[in-house]
């Protein structure tokens, strides 16, 4: 009884899926909660695995197919273990055929026109399979295997695994040759999304930058202890920026708020977007209440969501929704830059590199970590005057960690 291999439901903020890659091909066994086959969403990539021991019997969705929830991807046939396929039996069971002629002797097997050309061109009389009466090896056929040999070497790099559809092709000095592929599912999104955010808000950047010394020092000084304490946590900056992101939202409830069609939403949670970089592209994973949140608990959830988006593993759920979203383009050090917010958002919180750079402090030239912070906003929703006000709420929590504990 076949078993059917199926698309799984996608939320309602997924149409629909394209398949990506199949790990097995008909024939092959597989067994109970074996990955078959990746489907990837505009979102993530979702992995199919097998309900139950058998062999694939019949791929119905192939290779960039799109499919829809529940859709029918393959069947399942029962079995443990594969038949071989055709074309290797066929190759296992010529030798056998040839095993009694060859045990006659060469000179039985082998014309000798045919065995001049062997000796010319090296080659073994014996792992040639004759064709003609008896198993002789004839000229047409040494001929054969003296091709076969001078293509050999030709045919042999297109065994290599193919490189990834996905992956950037590199020329040498001087090539003009070009390489086309296909957009994936979550690049195209991005792009959509970036294009549709643009065309439909009225975006603009207000910067400023933030003085780093006390958030540094802060740091370096309890880093190991709070690595201790909270079971290999590291203390990182980026948590300091979700907990004052959180507290400046709570003053400015417009940030956090999103427009649906006339209505303005005012969300009375933090639910934080963190833009973290993947093989596949960026994507953005949700912090729920990280209004509620302690710095470790930020920390270990950030670390989380970058372990999955290295090896594929972010869930839907993990990157649906949020109020609010900061993108750290200082870890590839980004000086200054425009983020572009993510709808319905109503703003995004940019980080960038830290710099020493002189500053004029009480009168004094010193040296201080600053850092560029941008925030870009929708006026439609959020005024000019609010966005620099929460920017430098946001740089005056930072540059006085104690405001975070105190609340003011």
């Amino acid at each position: 009884m076949a078993i059917e291999i199926k698309a799984p439901t996608f939320p309602e903020s997924v149409a629909d899926g394209t398949v990506a890659t199949w790990h097995k091909k008909p024939g092959d066994a597989v067994k109970r909660d074996e990955l078959i086959v990746d489907i990837e969403t505009d979102k993530v990539v979702i992995e199919v695995l097998a309900e139950a021991d058998g062999v694939l019997a019949q791929i119905i969705k192939n290779e960039g197919d799109t499919v829809l929830s529940n859709e029918l991807l393959g069947t399942l046939g029962e079995g443990g273990a594969a038949a071989p396929a055709p074309a290797v039996a066929a190759q296992a069971a010529a030798p056998a055929a040839a095993a009694p002629a060859a045990a006659a002797g060469d000179d039985q097997i082998l014309s000798p026109a045919a065995r001049k050309i062997a000796e010319e061109n090296g080659i073994d009389p014996n792992s040639i399979a004759g064709t003609g009466k008896g198993g002789r090896v004839t000229k047409e056929d040494v001929v054969a295997a003296v091709e076969a040999k001078k293509n050999a070497p030709a045919a042999a790099p297109a065994a290599k695994p193919a490189a990834p559809a996905a992956a950037a092709p590199v020329f040498a000095t001087g090539d003009r040759t070009e390489k086309r592929v296909p957009m994936t599912r979550l690049r195209a999104k991005i792009a959509e999304r970036l294009v549709e955010a643009q065309s439909s808000m009225a975006m603009l950047t207000t910067f400023n930058e933030v003085d780093m010394s006390e958030v540094m020092a802060l740091r370096s000084k309890y880093k190991d202890l709070f690595e201790k304490s909270h079971n290999g946590v590291r203390l990182g900056f980026m948590s300091f920026f979700v907990k004052a992101a959180t507290e400046a939202l709570k003053r400015f409830p417009a940030v956090n708020a999103s427009i649906d069609g006339t209505d303005i939403v005012y969300h009375g949670y933090a639910d934080i977007g963190v833009a973290v970089s993947s093989d596949r592209g960026l994507v953005v994973p949700v912090l729920r209440n990280a209004e509620l949140m302690s710095l470790a608990e930020i920390e270990n959830g950030i670390a989380t969501f970058g372990k999955k988006a290295k090896d594929g593993k972010l869930s839907i759920e993990e990157m649906t929704g949020g109020t609010f979203t900061i993108t750290n383009g200082g870890t590839f050090g980004s000086m200054m830059s425009t983020p572009i917010v993510n709808p319905p958002q109503a703003a995004i919180l940019g980080m960038h590199n830290i710099i020493q750079r002189p500053m004029a402090v009480n009168g004094q030239v010193v040296i201080r970590p600053m850092m560029y912070l941008a925030l870009s906003y929708d006026h439609r929703l959020i005024d000019g005057k609010e966005a620099v006000t929460f920017l430098v709420t946001i740089k005056n929590l930072l540059e006085d960690p104690a405001r975070l504990l105190l609340d003011i």
